[in-house]
């Protein structure tokens, strides 16, 4: 009889093991039928182009979105179609602090007041560490300097550290703060269905329009509880400031994050997000046991209402820090552990196969599909970087003299050549958005520093192989093996 145990370490290994076979068997196949190769790779490669076009057509269409958004008045139209809303509504922020500095914090909270929607209407929860309890009380003193009386209440929680069953980090924070939040609620006797949460990053700087645009959208929907709510994410608070490396890798999760809204059936919670506190209730909070808690509660949520849960788009940017530090060294090596962290989201393909089938009410197709997508996700991230920049070659360098003779051979450079060109269309469209999203030039950066921003782009390759493929491939890896990668804090510096 094997054990419920080894059943969940088995589906561990299977995301992995996908991913590696891959790799392993292009690599043998380049040697011993370097042929077959070749029409894989010219296949793969047309394939790929076509990815690319699909993925500009959902960029561009979600960018028209993101424009027309930004540039109308939510509060107004929020009054004019709830105008009882903000007696019934209540939004409230949870901002999971570890340590971070104060200037960080200090910017989040002015942008809350900074809102259309009245900050007198907003809850903010901060949750410290008792790990860090000293400059946890440090930062309290300033908040409670600079905020209090601003917000509808500033509550402070303190997260316990050791407590069983966890892991520390974002998780487990919000989880205790969601525990800790619904006494206050049960005091006042609000319906958790009118409470909107969000639960957001403590670098997370909202757009002025934000909580109008989501409180619109909440009372608008038909079922408000049965939604999470997704903002595109920019990284834009210190882009100006960080290294060409760090720019490219944020514009490609904004340009991931666009693309997801527009195409829908592929969007999954990702970092700052807004949801009903009745949802969080109902599957018993952000999960405080695994790295990935804000993608994980989509699937809590999504399986606990029998697939009967959706991702409600907002085109509204929520604005986050790179992850610089004081040398290009280590943001570079912050930047490489925040997308193998990213990446160990991986752990969620287990977690649905384990849960999934037991949920007898969704169809097996539904199943099926969120499965492939959570999957081929992580296989396309680890895998296509590595198959188009290094083996794509190899069968050409090995290949043995009757295949050297083939008019095929001798083509199959020149196709691949014409794949990257169309290719460098999708690249051509990236540098002009990134353009169009570019925050304004602080004073002290100069002007030629423009071109610094298109050129960066040659970087790409590099940038995707050793910061997005390998990190990816290092954390399934881990996963694999049972070598479990507890919550790495990214460091932000101004």
């Amino acid at each position: 009889m094997i054990s419920d145990y080894a059943k969940y370490r088995f589906y561990e290994f299977l995301p992995g093991l996908s991913i590696w076979f891959t790799l392993i068997l292009t690599v043998i196949l380049s040697f011993v039928k370097p042929l077959w190769m070749i029409y894989f790779i010219l296949v793969f490669s047309v394939y790929w182009v076509l990815r690319v076009m699909y993925f500009s057509i959902y960029l561009i269409l979600s960018w028209f979105r993101f424009r027309k958004a930004v540039k109308l008045n939510w509060y107004d139209l929020l009054m004019k179609k709830f105008p009882d809303c903000q007696q019934k509504r209540k939004n409230v922020i949870f901002l999971p602090v570890y340590n971070e500095e104060y200037e960080v914090l200090r910017t989040t909270l002015n942008s809350f007041l900074e809102s259309s929607y009245p900050a007198q209407k907003l809850f903010v929860v901060i949750s410290g560490e008792e790990r860090k309890m000293e400059h946890w009380k440090n930062l309290q003193e300033k908040i409670k300097k600079d905020f209090s009386g601003k917000f509808a209440d500033l509550i402070f929680n303190t997260h316990p550290k050791n407590l069983l069953d966890e892991i520390p980090g974002k998780g487990s924070n919000i989880h205790h703060a969601e525990i800790e939040f619904k006494k206050y609620i049960d005091n006042f006797g609000w319906n958790y269905k009118d409470v909107i949460t969000s639960v957001f990053d403590v670098d997370t700087v909202v757009h002025p329009q934000y909580f109008a645009h989501l409180t619109y959208l909440y009372c608008l929907h038909p079922n408000p509880e049965r939604s999470s709510f997704q903002p595109i994410t920019l990284y834009n608070n210190n882009l100006w400031e960080s290294p060409s490396i760090l720019r490219i890798m944020s514009f490609g999760t904004t340009f991931w994050m666009l693309f997801s809204l527009a195409r829908l059936d592929n969007l999954v919670t990702f970092s700052s997000h807004s949801m009903s506190f009745q949802a969080i209730v109902d599957v018993g909070g952000h999960s405080k046991n695994i790295v990935s808690e804000d993608s994980r509660i989509f699937y809590q949520c999504w399986l606990y209402y029998k697939g009967e849960y959706e991702v409600t788009p907002l085109y509204i940017p929520v604005s986050m820090d790179t992850v610089r530090d004081d040398s290009i060294w280590k943001s570079l090596k912050n930047l490489y552990f925040q997308q193998r962290r990213w990446a160990w989201g991986a752990e969620n393909i287990p977690y649905l196969l384990w849960k999934a089938p037991k949920v007898k009410e969704i169809s097996w197709w539904k199943k099926i599909g969120i499965i492939f997508r959570e999957w081929e996700g992580k296989w396309s991230w680890a895998v296509v970087a590595i198959l188009i920049t290094v083996v794509g070659r190899l069968p050409l360098y090995v290949a043995g003299d009757q295949v050297r003779q083939s008019a095929l051979f001798f083509n199959t450079p020149h196709m691949l050549e014409v794949m990257m060109t169309l290719a460098m269309g999708g690249l051509f469209i990236s540098a002009i958005m990134s353009m169009l999203i570019l925050p304004r030039k602080p004073v002290h950066e100069p002007h030629f520093k423009y071109l610094t921003m298109i050129g960066q782009w040659v970087l790409l390759p590099v940038s995707l192989l050793f910061f997005s493929a390998l990190p990816c491939l290092d954390s399934v890896t881990h996963l694999m093996f049972g070598k479990y990668l507890g919550f790495n804090v990214s460091q932000k510096k101004r």
